[in-house]
């Protein structure tokens, strides 16, 4: 078997019975703000080939840095049989189907597929409307004598799922930040310096488990980070310690990791080729080793080099986002009322106002009551504040799923009053009747569903839970005390040992008790 980074989550996998290109990334994502990182405008004619004509493709999930839609429909052959995860609905499918894929395998998740002779794969998906309505989902790719598990983000809860076909050479898997929070919200400095320290920690600690719990041959971090060109964003890149950046680079996370012994933590930027046998995992760099550093090493001055090469293309980006002004309350009203009425379990679960500031636009949207008009001074639990033209483009593209379409820009800024409240992000989420119909089931599930108390488990001095109730992680897995909090893992959550109160949100508090 050989593997071959494309950038950020892209890998080709070659093997004697067929190949299979993962979530080829190229164009920059998020209403240009992502971009890959090592940069991957340049790999060789003959990579780029093969990564075109490839037997199979897989797609991960339907985020802009997994599904590149101008490098799909543009580049790749339609000649691919697509590996479908076995996710709740078909959006994923109906999405390539417009980009022109016509041959598709549907898999059942978790099940070993044969694809080719002596060619399996088995697709692990994950689909909590938190990593996005369509899902996630993470590939084993075996071909008889190697084992691939590409992760990529995907946040699977149960940590024995990914070996349950076999001890496992090569583990590719997200380690930095794919998310807004906490730059773009509205706080004190040192406030948010706490925050993204956390974050980071949180990131890394889940990754650890992951590692620790596949016990790969090898661990090729990946997914991440992207980084930011625009000048408007060249602050989120993580430069220097002091940074106000969730998304460190892979040779922090390989230091890490290295530290702690764990494993064979290996560099992995796009070109860089892994040849698996039974004896031996053998790397190769697409340049010297000098050059293949100079992205960690001398990271802003390769950054501003990136950023003078697309400065064209973002200059570009940018002049195709709308001009025009609509009257954005009746078409949010047009669009969003008839969801409403879909999700009042949802609304209910959301907890107050949110308020929406783009230009000469002030607008509220009435969870209670349902509706979305003008803003006339009520009290707001929520705000976002989002220029105008990318509020006009999201609303005028009818898109469906905001964190996908601007949030994962960060773009925009937020406050709220309180602590998290995933509801609210869910709506966001799921702006089509099939999607908020699946968002308001899920809410019926978190906020109607009982506990089994009976179902515990012991750690450290305490008797709790055993689901944690953020995304019913298995605590016994994820679980760890720190000092006065019990902390999940899988995502960072902390709850209080003394009551079980949750510090990240108001309504998930863990049933835990001494165990003397």
């Amino acid at each position: 078997m050989r593997a071959t980074s494309l950038g950020h989550a892209g890998i080709l996998v070659e093997t004697t019975q067929g190949s299979i290109v993962c979530d080829p990334w190229f164009e920059p994502a998020f209403l240009g703000s992502w971009f890959v990182f090592p940069r991957n405008d340049g790999l060789s004619t003959d990579l780029m080939a093969r990564v075109c004509h490839p037997t199979f493709l897989y797609i991960s999930h339907q985020h802009g840095d997994h599904l590149d839609e101008t490098f799909l429909r543009e580049k790749l052959s339609k000649d691919v049989t697509v590996l479908l995860p076995g996710f709740p609905t078909r959006e994923l499918e109906r999405q390539l189907t417009r980009l022109g894929f016509h041959r598709f395998l549907r898999t059942t998740n978790g099940t070993n597929t044969e694809i080719a002779p002596g060619l399996k794969v088995a697709i692990h998906i994950e689909s909590s409307i938190s990593d996005g309505p369509g899902g996630d989902s993470a590939i084993v790719i075996s071909d008889g004598e190697s084992r691939l598990v590409n992760q990529n983000d995907c946040r699977l809860g149960d940590l024995g799922a990914l070996t349950s076909h076999g001890p496992v050479d090569l583990h590719y898997l997200q380690f930095s930040g794919a998310i807004w929070y906490p730059m773009v919200y509205e706080m004190p400095v040192e406030e948010k310096r706490a925050l993204v320290r956390a974050k980071v920690e949180s990131q890394f600690a889940r990754a650890e488990r992951y590692v620790d719990a596949v016990g790969a041959r090898a661990v090729m971090p990946s997914a991440g980070p992207p980084c930011f060109l625009d000048e408007e964003l060249f602050h989120l890149n993580s430069c220097t310690p002091d940074d106000l950046s969730i998304f460190p680079d892979q040779t922090v996370f390989i230091e890490r990791l290295a530290r702690r012994g764990v494993g064979r933590p290996t560099l992995n930027v796009p070109g860089t080729c892994v040849e698996v046998t039974t004896h031996d995992i053998s790397v190769s760099h697409p340049a010297p080793l000098d050059d293949v550093m100079r992205p960690f090493t001398d990271k802003v001055s390769y950054l501003r080099s990136y950023q003078a090469d697309w400065a064209g293309w973002l200059e570009r980006e940018k002049a195709s986002w709308p001009h025009d002004t609509t009257d954005l309350a009746i078409a949010l009203q047009v669009w969003w009322e008839p969801l409403f009425a879909l999700s009042s379990t949802l609304r209910t679960a959301i907890g107050g106002n949110c308020q929406i500031v783009s230009g000469d636009a002030n607008l509220l949207i009435d969870f209670a009551r349902g509706q979305v008009r003008n803003f006339a001074g009520e009290p707001v639990r929520y705000r976002f504040t989002i220029a105008r033209p990318l509020l006009e483009k999201v609303v005028r593209d009818k898109a469906v799923d905001w964190s996908n379409s601007l949030f994962l820009s960060c773009r925009f800024s937020a406050w709220r009053e309180g602590e998290f409240n995933e509801f609210l992000y869910n709506f966001f989420k799921s702006l089509s009747t099939e999607r908020m119909r699946r968002a308001e089931d899920e809410a019926k599930r978190r906020t109607g569903a009982t506990q089994e108390l009976s179902d515990e488990i012991e750690l450290g001095d305490f008797i709790m839970q055993r689901k944690c109730p953020h995304r019913s992680a298995d605590l016994s897995e994820f679980g760890v005390i720190e000092g006065d909090y019990v902390v999940c893992t899988l995502h960072g959550w902390k709850f209080r040992t003394s009551d079980g109160a949750c510090m990240n949100a108001e309504d998930r508090s863990l049933s835990i008790r001494p165990r003397n």
